[in-house]
């Protein structure tokens, strides 16, 4: 495979500390020095240092100066780096220098992580002027050049650290706005505010990494797993995160929730959490499924949540589901989730739906009518996350649904702070669960019955007089009830089952009764929010 070439490279010494700096663009304005981290920006045919880069922090992105790879029939070469950070966490903004061609001259584009994902995008000029970032609102609608865009986040942002050739020099103090907004052409937009007399727009899509023949990735210069292997904060206990992306991970020692965003070298954060329900999928467990239409692919769990709605009132009831987060090499991230209305598979998008009307919006020509608006809360966490894991974090979500004869596709928001996020996918049977990830027959009844774990305390004071009272209108019925009764409970459940167990204290006149959850909500997904983060 060809890979990207500079048409002429550039090299001078950098007037801190006289190592040589190389340039393979004259376009670009701008290089950090590998040995001083000094920031120089350039001046014809010399440097003049305008400050200095932090180091950057060890992260785990396969990405690396001098990886090569191709997009759209052109070579690149990776030749620059920003690693951002905001207050929920942070990502990195790979600078890509693409080749020239005979109808298309060397330009720069960028590379940046995307909700789990990856967009390239590039710099445009703006004929109108930028909206103010402090009139724009997440979810809200905005027109910029000639198209509507929906406002996916909006942060404060402060360069972490910098590295290798830039096209502009970089703002090395204080924060500034970024604005991300997507449109329903499935491209995501990105406003920036560091020079806020002239902010800088632009304008990508989605890609996978597989797709781009990249070569010089991290991993082939020698990187391991072992070579990630990090104390619990906590106990001590190793953390070996297996995946590129991870920004939280769940020490299985002690089930502490460790940010390990800001890498190896850095002082990992780190909150404990009351003991969950255990995934009915177990984590590493692999799974043949098609997602998103074409052939099954294997996609493995690699984190499992617990989540619940928060009620309006002490009247409406509680709602508890679990969710799979999946992940495919050439695919990315999906999730499986476990509600009281069934399971579906669902996964993020990088554009945005339209408006269709006051109770629907369209997405992929289907017109999809809101179903629930509420309050999630994470309440349990096991495995690896693309996104900095909040203790009880909490999320605004609005669930949207299209039906077709017997098929159902599920559209739901979730705005978090000053970030909306987008998922789509469609609701499967709990048959087809039990195939894709070749579970015995005996673990239907489970796999149908309704969520009931991670119960606080409110709740299970609340079923506890829920249970009193039914069992009080109904103890007469439940003193009569024989062993042979329960056959029902065995048969549908399993001999082990809480359901079986309860009826057979039941049956002796214990005076205990089962009381099963309910509720409408079909559930969310978590995501790490929207735009480039």
């Amino acid at each position: 495979m060809a890979t990207a070439s500079p048409q002429r490279r550039w090299q001078a010494q950098c007037p801190n500390c006289g190592a040589p700096v190389e340039f393979a663009s004259a376009a670009s304005a701008s290089a950090v020095c590998s040995y001083c981290r000094s920031t120089l920006l350039r001046e014809g045919d010399a440097l003049r240092k305008i400050g200095t880069s932090a180091e950057v922090f060890e992260d785990y992105s396969p990405l690396q100066l001098g990886s090569a790879g191709r997009y759209a029939g052109a070579g690149f070469l990776v030749v620059g780096r920003l690693q951002m950070s905001y207050a929920d966490g942070g990502w990195n903004e790979w600078h890509l220098l693409f080749d020239a061609s005979a109808d298309q001259p060397p330009r720069s584009g960028w590379l940046a992580e995307d909700n789990g994902s990856f967009v390239i995008s590039f710099e445009a000029p703006l004929a109108e002027r930028a909206p103010d970032p402090a009139t724009l609102r997440p979810g809200g609608l905005q027109m910029l050049a000639g198209s509507a865009w929906q406002v996916a986040s909006i942060v404060d942002a402060t360069l972490a650290a910098a590295q290798g050739e830039l096209p502009h020099p970089p703002r090395l103090d204080g924060s500034f706005p970024v604005v991300d907004l997507r449109n329903t052409a499935n491209e995501v937009a990105s406003l920036e505010y560091s020079d806020p007399a002239q902010p800088t727009w632009s304008v990508g899509r989605p890609v996978k990494l597989a797709d781009l023949q990249l070569t010089g990735l991290r991993a082939e210069s020698g990187a391991t797993l072992q070579s990630k292997a990090l104390p619990c904060p906590n106990c001590g206990a190793a953390l070996e995160p297996r995946l590129d992306t991870t920004q939280s991970i769940v020490c299985g020692q002690c089930q502490s929730v460790v940010d390990i965003s800001k890498g190896a070298g850095a002082d990992l954060s780190a909150y404990r959490q009351n003991t969950g329900g255990e995934p009915q999928i177990p984590l590493g467990t692999t799974g043949q499924l098609a997602i998103s239409g074409g052939a099954p692919q294997p996609w493995q769990v690699v984190g499992y949540l617990e989540r619940c709605d928060l009620p309006e009132s002490a009247e409406d009831e509680q709602t508890f589901w679990r969710e799979y987060l999946l992940f495919n090499r050439m695919e990315g991230f999906a999730f499986l989730v476990d509600t009281e209305d069934g399971w579906s598979v669902v996964r993020p998008i990088t554009g945005a739906p339209a408006n269709a009307g006051a109770k629907s919006v369209s997405h992929q020509g289907k017109d999809f009518r809101h179903k629930w608006t509420y309050t999630a809360k994470v309440t349990y966490v096991l495995g690896e996350f693309y996104w900095r894991v909040k203790r009880e974090e909490r999320a605004l979500v609005r669930d949207y649904e299209w039906r077709n004869g017997t098929r159902l596709e599920l559209l739901s928001s979730e705005q978090t702070g000053n970030e909306v996020t987008w998922s789509h996918g469609r609701a499967i049977d709990a048959a087809e669960v039990r195939r894709y990830f070749s579970m015995p027959e005996d673990r239907m009844p489970a796999l149908l019955r309704d969520v009931s774990s991670g119960l606080d305390q409110g709740k299970l004071l609340r079923n506890i007089i829920i249970a009193i009272f039914v069992i009080a209108v109904l103890f007469a019925l439940l003193r009569a009830c024989s062993s042979d009764d329960c056959d029902r409970y065995k048969d549908t459940y399993g001999e082990s089952s809480a359901e079986y167990q309860q009826c057979k204290r039941s049956s002796r006149g214990s005076g205990v009764g089962y009381v099963g959850s309910s509720g409408g909500s079909f559930g969310g997904y978590s995501s790490g929010g929207g735009g480039h983060k």
